[in-house]
């Protein structure tokens, strides 16, 4: 039975391909032309949009790309850099750090208070901005060598709001 269906399959290919034959030397020689040149048109139309397009795309977006991901990598150099001093910053003890973190949070206001607990501070924030939340932090990382542990922090109009618990080094 395949053999039927091969010996159809063949027979209608040829069936088309005479057929088209006819249907060219049925057209007059200009008609001819102008099918060879909408031929052309479009095969040169196909091959701009599927092949030449996205890859012209590709090469005008590499730059941008290649331009966020060298600042990104740029930033991870520094964060890496700022991570090497940290470690081989000496240790801060115990009544420095207590002292960093209080003149820290003494700069937030009555937006901010701190409590100490063991070998943890709590942080209490109501309406703190963008920048002096960031510069306490940086105080708390460099000052006293504190680590962020847990962060419940809520941002409204008036700013941050919640608490910030770090872990002081060596206890309290």
């Amino acid at each position: 039975m395949s053999e039927t269906n091969a010996d159809t399959d063949a027979a209608a290919k040829a069936g088309l391909g005479s057929a088209a034959r006819a249907w060219w030397h049925s057209l007059a020689r200009r008609e001819r032309g102008l099918v060879l040149v909408a031929a052309t048109v479009s095969g040169l139309f196909l091959t701009w949009a599927l092949a030449v397009q996205p890859a012209w795309r590709t090469i005008e977006r590499a730059a941008a790309e290649r331009n966020v991901l060298e600042a990104q990598w740029q930033t991870m150099q520094g964060l890496a850099t700022e991570a090497q001093q940290l470690r081989a910053a000496p240790p801060v003890s115990q009544p420095q750090a207590v002292a960093a973190l209080q003149a820290a949070s003494a700069r937030l206001g009555s937006a901010g208070r701190l409590t100490l607990q063991g070998d943890r501070a709590v942080l209490t924030l109501n309406g703190v901005g963008t920048g002096a939340l960031r510069d306490w932090l940086a105080a708390a990382r460099t000052g006293a060598r504190a680590r962020p542990l847990e962060a419940n922090l809520a941002r409204a109009a008036q700013g941050y709001s919640g608490t910030l618990v770090v872990a002081i080094e060596g206890g309290l």
